[in-house]
């Protein structure tokens, strides 16, 4: 264990390494010093490692000793033999106090926790009787569920990472963005950049890889990765390999409304199993399911499903692609609601608005210069409507106007400017 720590902590070498600034840092580094246990959860390859890096760089800056800080994965092989027994955590706190012998507060960070039964118990121990600052990252909602909140109730502080934004996309290509005037200035950039990040959606290993072959494997190994990693294990899947072709299926109908019925009769098992299955994939943080917008909240709970991606990227590996981005930015702009609002929902009667967030209706559409889309997108908000809606909004690939009231307007100017 003693090298497996000493190849997991190269900053007690003195050894840093600079990322790519995410978004959440500066919300991880002012909860540093809190007393509260962090949890960084999001999916597989989205960058919590490299986050909970970085928050090592900060400390080492801010002047604490490296060797008070311990960084492991607990995905390593290693530690396969004893993910049954969380005493084995205090093994692994205790190798490191002998080898690194830190005098004071100790700051620790476990990855990928979730591998490790009962982890919270571990942590809930220490946490009480030693002066230990924890941050812990999983790749599963379990981290964010009511049996955590149960055992550490009062004693957690909550960030979820998804992969690349737009904006960290740009700042990756060091496209500058933050007023008005550079993004009329480095309008051909951010274009390029927009169709490339809706086709191929924000995992770091995907973009930076120039090769469109080798991105697809990646995706496609992503995938199977956190099926048969994530989901199989912890929900005791006999049947992956049903497992693994629902969910290539529903990436071919994202965006559209989710059926249970017909799936037991595509799949020939119960609707009952098709709601757990997409449940696992939601753990995961593969898919989110949208509620038909209702007053009552358990009319919304009742509601038709319309089913998205949480990373555009696998879009790109359904079996049935479509080739236009049509469906990609329907899928980015609801991710990039839900990041601000999870109570988004869709609005759906007599027409359909795609989307209702914070008192605005958004209707998203590739293209309205026909004058037939125009008119159906338009017209649903004249239905929908009331005197407490704030605003209409069309988000388009590429137009900015204003019709007849109604803000039409590009992605990048959705993203990037002021919506209010």
């Amino acid at each position: 264990m003693e090298k497996i720590l000493l190849e997991q902590n190269p900053h007690w070498q003195g050894q840093t390494q600079n990322y790519v600034k995410r978004e959440k840092l500066t919300e991880l580094i002012n909860y540093l010093p809190t007393r509260q246990i962090i949890t960084i959860s999001g999916i597989r390859r989205c960058g919590k490692s490299t986050l909970a890096k970085e928050a090592i760089r900060h400390l080492i800056e801010s002047g604490v000793n490296p060797y008070n800080i311990l960084f492991v994965n607990l995905e390593q092989p290693y530690f396969l033999e004893y993910q049954h027994n969380a005493n084995y955590l205090n093994t692994i706190y205790d190798e490191y106090l002998k080898l690194a012998n830190p005098q004071g507060k100790t700051y620790v960070i476990f990855d990928e926790i979730q591998f490790f039964k009962n982890w919270q118990v571990f942590i809930k121990s220490k946490y009480e009787s030693s002066d230990i600052k924890f941050i812990v990252t999983g790749s599963n909602s379990s981290l964010l569920s009511h049996d955590l909140n149960t055992l550490l109730s009062g004693r957690t502080l909550g960030i979820h990472l998804d992969t690349f934004s737009f904006q960290e996309f740009l700042d990756y290509k060091k496209i500058a963005y933050g007023s008005k005037i550079e993004r009329v200035s480095n309008r051909i950039d951010i274009a390029r950049a927009k169709e490339e990040y809706l086709k191929w959606g924000g995992f770091y290993e995907v973009f930076d890889e120039p090769n469109e072959l080798i991105k697809k494997e990646i995706l496609i190994n992503y995938a199977r990765n956190i099926i048969y990693q994530d989901i199989v294990p912890r929900y005791g899947i006999r049947n992956s390999s049903e497992l693994e072709r629902l969910f290539f299926y529903l990436l071919s109908n994202a965006t559209g409304i989710v059926n249970y019925t017909k799936l037991a009769e595509t799949f020939d098992i119960s609707d009952r199993k098709i709601k757990e299955y997409i449940g696992y994939f939601e753990d995961v943080f593969l898919l989110k399911r949208l509620d038909r917008y209702h007053t009552k909240p358990k009319e919304r709970i009742r509601s038709a499903k319309k089913i998205y991606v949480k990373d555009n990227g696998f879009l790109q590996i359904a079996p049935k692609h479509s080739k236009n981005l049509g469906t990609a930015l329907e899928n980015e702009v609801y991710n990039t609601l839900y990041a601000d609002d999870e109570l988004v929902t869709y609005m759906r009667e007599k027409y359909e608005v795609d989307f209702y967030s914070k008192k605005v209706l958004y209707q998203v559409a590739y293209d309205i210069s026909d004058d037939k889309t125009r008119k159906r997108e338009l017209g649903a908000f004249r239905y929908f409507k009331t005197d407490d809606t704030k605003a209409c909004r069309v988000i388009t690939l590429d137009t900015n106007e204003m019709v007849d009231g109604i803000e039409v307007l590009s992605f990048d100017e959705f993203v990037l400017g002021e919506r209010g």
